[in-house]
């Protein structure tokens, strides 16, 4: 089971189908920081988000692949 997995089945009822997207909150509380953090590593770049409309969404696998990102950048250094 992937971490992403593990984290939105919490954001939504257990007979509702997985988030394709998450508000920035909810990526945030699913990476476990605060969401002026989340905030800042959208602008970076670093976390893939979009806009829908006026709202800003993350992709639901887009808060494990900046974990599998940060991870392989430590093993490397």
């Amino acid at each position: 089971m992937s971490i992403a997995s593990v984290d939105t089945v919490r954001l939504v009822e257990a007979d509702a189908p997985a988030p394709v997207l998450l508000t920035v909150e909810e990526a945030a509380y699913c990476l476990r920081i605060g969401r002026t953090t989340c905030f800042a590593l959208i602008r970076t770049g670093e976390l893939e988000s979009l806009m829908v409309g006026g709202l800003r969404r993350v992709p639901a696998d887009a808060p494990a692949a900046y974990l599998a990102r940060r991870r392989a950048e430590q093993r490397a250094a």
